[in-house]
């Protein structure tokens, strides 16, 4: 959960203690253990009011490049030209290597040259089996007849097998070029100038991840996959394509793009009793890199309940919420509820309480259930930070008396 600070209003608190104090200056000392004992401890509270409040979680996770490819060689030679700067953003189609080609342009040509000499045979059979075939029956036999076909169509699929060759050798030759596959960054080579290299090798010659947009792949146990399923069922939550992600950084700063749900395994873990759900965020600036641990808000929904700041709340020993409150008569009073939702720096209740109920959210250390207590009015801001409810303003402080 997202850590807050709490901000007491020490000078409020410490105001009350001495405004409590003067009222027992000049009393007999023997009225000074009862008026210690009836005394209140001051401490900051809120009033709560029912309202709707969005249904969250937070998932622990980890950033993955959105394509990576590893950059090996079709072919075989030696690494001329590295034409990229390590580390640097590329294009797709750019120049990465080039092999060098001058074996494999040799090649072209000499199918190239395959492909004429075959092509010169074709004529040569053509006229020969025209003439065998005006020939059939009054100088030449069927069987002289049929070799003839036999050989033009010989012919002719030499010059499809040279052309095929040709097709061969060029893709080859194209090959000593090795380009990007897609945009992204480049990582630093393995290989340099002058390397050999193989065809297929295993050893890649470097690496391009495309980061924008980027993966974040989050971590859910399958016992609240299958709450969450029972929840969109009884519609008390969106649907999948519905659900909002939000990014919070490794630094603890939230990320100011929102994700979408990519996918979800249907496969839980059977070491751990977890899957695994990945979510596209965009990534213009680069800001999220690959194998950065981060956390994603999932807000599911809305209810409407009260929301108990997680600062005033603890949990007991059968795992139950529990927070403070003011009773009628003065007195700290312990609550604990059953159910409970998160939502954002809250837990969202919806049984135990009354609006205006005050809930204790300072002074938690020095009070206990029953003892008397002064309420103070505090309120929380958007930071999650417990400030005095109204703060005097700078030309509102004590002016001397007039004379």
């Amino acid at each position: 959960m997202i850590r807050r600070a709490v901000l007491i209003s020490s000078a409020l608190l410490a105001g009350v203690l001495v405004g409590a104090c003067s009222d027992n200056a000049g009393k007999p000392a023997g009225n000074a253990g009862a008026g210690a004992a009836q005394q209140a401890t001051p401490v900051g509270v809120i009033a709560l009011t029912k309202a709707s409040f969005p249904i969250t979680t937070i998932l622990p996770g980890r950033a993955e490049a959105f394509q990576t490819a590893d950059i090996r060689p079709q072919v075989s030679g030696i690494i001329r030209e590295i034409a990229f700067k390590e580390g640097g953003e590329i294009k797709k189609g750019d120049l990465l290597y080039q092999i060098e080609d001058a074996p494999y342009i040799a090649a072209v040509e000499q199918a190239k040259a395959a492909i004429s000499k075959a092509e010169a045979s074709v004529p040569s059979a053509e006229s020969n089996l025209e003439r065998y075939q005006r020939l059939v029956g009054s100088g030449a036999t069927q069987i002289e007849y049929e070799t003839a076909r036999t050989t033009l169509l010989q012919a002719k699929a030499e010059v499809e097998s040279a052309k095929a060759a040709l097709s061969a050798a060029q893709i080859d030759l194209d090959h000593t070029k090795i380009v990007a596959p897609f945009d992204g960054v480049i990582d630093q080579t393995a290989y340099n100038v002058g390397n050999v290299v193989s065809a297929n090798q295993s050893t890649a010659l470097t690496t391009i991840r495309q980061l924008d947009p980027v993966y974040i792949s989050l971590t859910e146990s399958s016992t609240n996959l299958l709450r969450l399923r029972d929840a969109m069922a009884a519609g008390d939550i969106k649907g999948a394509e519905n659900v909002a992600f939000h990014l919070i950084l490794e630094d603890g700063k939230e990320y100011n793009q929102q994700g979408k749900l990519d996918m979800s395994k249907q496969v839980v873990s059977e070491t751990t009793g977890t899957f695994i759900i990945r979510v596209l965020f965009p990534n213009p600036d680069r800001i999220v890199l690959p194998g950065m641990y981060v956390r994603a808000t999932v807000e599911l929904g809305a209810e409407t309940g009260y929301a108990l700041p997680q600062l005033a709340t603890s949990r007991d020993a059968n795992g139950r919420l529990t927070a403070q409150f003011v009773s009628a008569d003065g007195k700290v009073e312990t609550r604990a509820f059953e159910n409970s939702s998160p939502s954002n720096n809250s837990w969202l209740v919806t049984e135990g309480i009354n609006d205006g109920d005050q809930l204790i959210v300072t002074g938690l250390q020095s009070v206990a259930a029953g003892m008397p207590v002064k309420p103070v009015p505090m309120k929380i801001n958007d930071n999650g930070v417990v400030v005095a409810a109204e703060q005097p303003a700078a030309g509102d402080a004590e002016k001397p008396a007039a004379k």
